[in-house]
């Protein structure tokens, strides 16, 4: 009998603030598909870093998942290494650097933890990141506690990441793996437009909407994420 092909690897890359719990329903739903892992993206203070990091951990080939700052990381690996990459989920996510006013909110909030005032995600916070029917929910409490997980030392180092990323937008057309775009319709933190924009620069990429989500679609939608990513590994 012939030797059976090896399954294939699924990296699922986290936001600002996101551990391993970001992607657990997808990680136990998809596990009969594919060898899946959730790379630490907390030890870096640079795109660059934590996109070598990944790559060093990672198979020769496998197929990338990404939400919000994990997004940017995955466009720097698609710059390091394209031809690792056979398929590509963005999700909430943006090619393009922050504008100036996000960006002095970032610098505002980099200034506030390096002075000792981290809150993580707060509940005053947490309607820009869920959808407000799940503020007062289990995926409230939960986001609330997967940032006191990551904590001050690495939102520092992320958010310095994030605010010396590179603007990825002419990199969108030299894109050539099967690709999905997902994005809340109530994502407070990176607009729908930001979505479309990557559906439309890459050639062939499909735009999933997920209807009353906020930010996190694999958390607050993990049923309808689950589908859109089976649908894209099995296409």
């Amino acid at each position: 009998m012939p030797a059976s092909s090896p399954r294939p690897t699924l990296l699922l890359l986290p936001g600002l603030l996101c551990d391993a719990r970001l992607w657990r329903d997808q990680v136990e739903d998809l596990a009969d598909l594919a060898e899946i892992s959730v790379p630490d993206l907390t030890l870096d203070d640079s795109v660059g870093a934590m996109a070598a990091r990944v790559l060093a951990q990672a198979p020769a080939r496998f197929a990338l998942g990404a939400l919000s700052m994990g997004g940017y990381v995955a466009f720097e690996i698609l710059r390091q290494a394209p031809q690792r990459v056979e398929r590509l989920a963005l999700l909430s996510t943006s090619a393009r650097a922050d504008p100036p006013k996000r960006a002095a909110v970032r610098r505002a909030s980099l200034a506030m933890a390096e002075r000792g005032r981290f809150a993580g995600v707060t509940r005053k916070l947490l309607p820009q990141l869920v959808h407000a029917s799940r503020v007062d929910t289990p995926v409230g409490e939960e986001v609330m506690a997967m940032a006191e997980r990551v904590g001050r030392d690495a939102f520092l180092r992320q958010q310095r990441a994030i605010l010396e990323r590179p603007d990825s937008q002419p990199l969108l057309p030299t894109l050539s793996m099967p690709a999905v775009v997902g994005v809340g319709d109530d994502d407070r933190m990176t607009a729908p437009e930001e979505s479309r924009i990557l559906q439309t620069g890459i050639a062939g990429a499909r735009l999933h909407v997920f209807a009353d989500c906020g930010h996190l679609p694999p958390m607050e939608k993990p049923r309808e994420t689950n589908d859109l990513l089976r649908a894209w590994l099995t296409a």
